[in-house]
């Protein structure tokens, strides 16, 4: 089993990469955050293995945790208008697609 400061060091670590993934969804860099997506994940497994946390160590964890939840939800502000972008121009594919089967099914040469 770990001690507590070495699980403290875990979520800071969590932390530490939620804050780079902000500043790079800030910078639209969009690639470089889901790159870093699987060292969160993978830090974030990395908590399975807890063990109790002293009352000191409880405030640090609720302090990481609360950056962690804040940066979380400003990345999520800020991938919305480029989900709803990503949405729409699917969306028009799906329409055009649906167009052209409509008027290839039916064109005497179509197929």
């Amino acid at each position: 089993m770990l001690d507590s400061s070495s699980i403290v060091l875990r979520y800071q670590r969590i932390a530490d990469l939620s804050g780079q993934m902000l500043k790079l969804a800030q910078a639209n860099d969009w690639d470089s955050v889901i790159a870093l997506s699987q060292q969160y994940c993978d830090a974030v497994e990395m908590l399975r293995p807890l063990t109790p946390l002293d009352s000191g160590d409880k405030v640090a964890r609720k302090t990481l945790l609360t950056k962690i939840l804040d940066d979380d939800a400003r990345i999520r502000n800020l991938a919305a208008p480029e989900m709803a972008r990503l949405g729409a121009m699917l969306g028009a594919m799906k329409r055009h697609q649906s167009v052209l089967e409509a008027y290839c099914n039916t064109y005497p040469g179509g197929r």
